[in-house]
This record gives C-alpha cells, sequence and structure tokens, in this order.
C-alpha cells in the first residue's frame, strides 16, 4: 500500500494538506480506497475492525462501575466521609457496593445523561436544595418504607418521598466570645439592625446553605421582608463575603468580625482541632420558628437496576445502628430521633429546630438567588 502511494505521485505537502482536508481527499478517490491509504498512514482510528463495525465499548469501562456490584451509589459526600460506612454496609450484610463519587452538578448531570442506561441505584448528596433539584429532574423513583416514614420524620424528607434525609445540620449564628455576649443575640433578622454594622461576616450566596436558608425564611417572612433583611446583612458586613464556613468561622475568632451565620460540622470541625477556639455558638430564633436546618440524604434513583437493595441501604442508613456512624463521620446531628449526637455535638445543648419542610429549600431557591441578587448579595 505504501508503494502505491508513491506510485500516485503523493508527496509529504499533499499529505499533510489532506490530513486537515480530509473531505476533499475523500472525494478524489473512491471512499474505500481512500480509507485504505487514511489507515496505512495511521489517520483513521478504529482500521482494525471491518468497515461495517461499529467499535464496541466495554460497560465497566463507559461507567466505572465494576460489573459484580451489587449496589451502585453516586455520592456528592466527600469520599472519605462514606467510604466507612460503606465498608461497614458491606461487612454486615454482604452487598458489593461500587462508590461513584463527585460533586452534586456533574453527578445530576451523569444522571440526566445516562437516562435509563445508569449504573447508579442510589444518589446520596447535600442539602435539602440540591435533592429537591434532582427530583425535579425525575432522578428518583418514590419509595414506600415504613421503616423510613418511621426512623426519618416528616418534615426531613420529600412529601412524595423520593428523598430521604439521613442526617441534619443546623445553621445558626456564631459570635466571639471576646466581643459578644450571648444576651444579645437572638434571630436572624436581627444581625440586620444597626447594632451589628461592620461587625458581620457571611458567607457567599453563590453557595447553596445560604441559598435554603434565605428561601426559608422568605417562605415564612414574605420575599418583601426577606430582602430588607439581607440589604440590613450586606449594609453591616465587617469584611467581603467569604468564600466557605471556615474561613468565616476563623474570621471571627481573630476579631474580624464579631458574628457570623454558618453549619454547625464546621465549628466542630475546628473545635476538634483547637478545643480553645474563642467562637461561641448561639442557636437562632428559639423564640420564633426555630433554628434552620438541613439534610445531606438520599433517594432511590428512578432506573436503578436494584431497586430492592437501594431500599434497603437506605433503610440501614437510617437506623439507630448505623445512624451513629452516618452523622459522627460529619460532626452532624442524626436524623433519627431515637439516635444521641455525637459527645462533642452533645455539648452545644439542645435546640428548637424549624419544622418547616426542608424541601423548601428547593422550592424558593430561584426566588432566593433573585432576591439576594437584588439585595447586592454576592
Amino acid at each position: 500500500m505504501v508503494t502505491s502511494l508513491i506510485e500516485l505521485g503523493f508527496n509529504r505537502v499533499f499529505i499533510r494538506t489532506f490530513i486537515h482536508h480530509k473531505r476533499v481527499f475523500m472525494k478524489m478517490y473512491q471512499p474505500r480506497r481512500a480509507v485504505a491509504l487514511l489507515c496505512t498512514l495511521g489517520l483513521l482510528m478504529g482500521c482494525g475492525q471491518k468497515m461495517s463495525e461499529t467499535p464496541k465499548t466495554e460497560k465497566a469501562v463507559a461507567t466505572g462501575v465494576p460489573a459484580d456490584a451489587q449496589l451502585v451509589l453516586y455520592t456528592a459526600r466527600a469520599e472519605q466521609l462514606i467510604a466507612p460506612i460503606v465498608a461497614a454496609y458491606e461487612k454486615e450484610t454482604g452487598v458489593k457496593v461500587a462508590v461513584v463519587a463527585d460533586k452534586e452538578g456533574p453527578l445530576m448531570e451523569r444522571l440526566v445523561a445516562e437516562g435509563a442506561n445508569t449504573p447508579a441505584d442510589v444518589f446520596m448528596t447535600v442539602d435539602a436544595g440540591n435533592l429537591w433539584q434532582a427530583a425535579q429532574k425525575n432522578l428518583f423513583a418514590p419509595i414506600d418504607s415504613a421503616v423510613l416514614n418511621t426512623n426519618v420524620p416528616a418534615h426531613l424528607r420529600d412529601p412524595e418521598n423520593k428523598w430521604f434525609g439521613l442526617s441534619v445540620r443546623a445553621r445558626t449564628i456564631f459570635f466571639n466570645k471576646d466581643k459578644v455576649k450571648p444576651e444579645q443575640l437572638s434571630d436572624y433578622e436581627q444581625l440586620a439592625e444597626p447594632a451589628w454594622k461592620g461587625k458581620l461576616c457571611l458567607r457567599t450566596s453563590k453557595k447553596v446553605y445560604n441559598q435554603s436558608l434565605v428561601a426559608t425564611l422568605a417562605e415564612q417572612n414574605g420575599v418583601e421582608k426577606t430582602e430588607q433583611m439581607v440589604k440590613g446583612w450586606i449594609g453591616n458586613l465587617a469584611a467581603p463575603v467569604f468564600p466557605d464556613d471556615t474561613k468565616l468561622l476563623e474570621a471571627i475568632a481573630a476579631g474580624q468580625c464579631e458574628v457570623g451565620i454558618a453549619n454547625t460540622y464546621y465549628y466542630g470541625r475546628l473545635l476538634e482541632k483547637n478545643p480553645n477556639l474563642n467562637v461561641g455558638i448561639f442557636w437562632a430564633n428559639q423564640k420564633t420558628s426555630g433554628t434552620h436546618v438541613n439534610i445531606s440524604g438520599a433517594g432511590v434513583v428512578n432506573h436503578a437496576k436494584h431497586k430492592e437493595a437501594a431500599v434497603k441501604f437506605l433503610e440501614w442508613l437510617s437506623s439507630s445502628k448505623a445512624q451513629g456512624m452516618f452523622a459522627d463521620a460529619n460532626l452532624e446531628f442524626p436524623v433519627n430521633p431515637e439516635v444521641k449526637p455525637n459527645t462533642l455535638v452533645n455539648q452545644w445543648g439542645s435546640f428548637k429546630p424549624n419544622l418547616i419542610n426542608v424541601s423548601q429549600a428547593g422550592k424558593g431557591q430561584v426566588e432566593a438567588v433573585k432576591l439576594m441578587d437584588r439585595a447586592g448579595y454576592q
């Protein structure tokens, strides 16, 4: 074949030309002869196959999931947090679980793209807003489970039973112990008052945790009143918004700001490193609606190949045996009311949670984002 190229009078310049202009080359010569020539030059992939063959793709390679997996979990929770829990389940039940970990956005996009061909049986993520979005994309199948209905309080699961909370985190107020006394604090709304001007720190509005908080407050207080509150927050900022709760809490400890709003488990992580952290926790809105709570949770994927196994896995995660392990992994509160929190978490005391269904965090998310944008919350 190389000899035929020489006989045809091809030179290097021409070869370089048709590398970039294959359509022209295909027109100049009969298709089969052109393909043969391109194969000789190594310019086409799959030349080892017959022209009529479609390249074969190994299913395990395409999905990244072992063929012998008996349950496939897509999780947006940190892999180091979920791995010990999965290992304990495998040891207890003998069920082999394959774990695919990524951020919630890419995982949802993947589930949509895979459709009925997805290998996923369970999708797990953080924040009810993300779970609500997944349900809106028709990624979950409703579950009829008496075990889950018993173990997971109604306000911490989807009203249509498409997803269930598995751990609880509170988003509340934190303060510098040297500069603020607990009796000076009351609720989220109070942080918009002039007394806190130049003293407040907030995380960026781009994070779903703040979107969920504002969506819940807007549902209870009304959009107009909540927008005025957010404007007050922005007017009271002591520094530009922070990219994460850890940096915000560290700024409070350093005295850069006196108060701020964060998720409880970030506080717990810092306390584990430094028990003398100069930051106190205050349970917001105890005299009114209760402290805003959110969840990490999961649901059975709509096109799950192992639905029965998926339901059993969620039931096990909600059980007394597994709840301590699941919640302790990230210093969260158990969703099952029969299970006590981690020793460190328990030291923060009991509080009245807001009992509005956490799905509202998702339903009001779009309006919350618009509201925060109008208020200048970046």
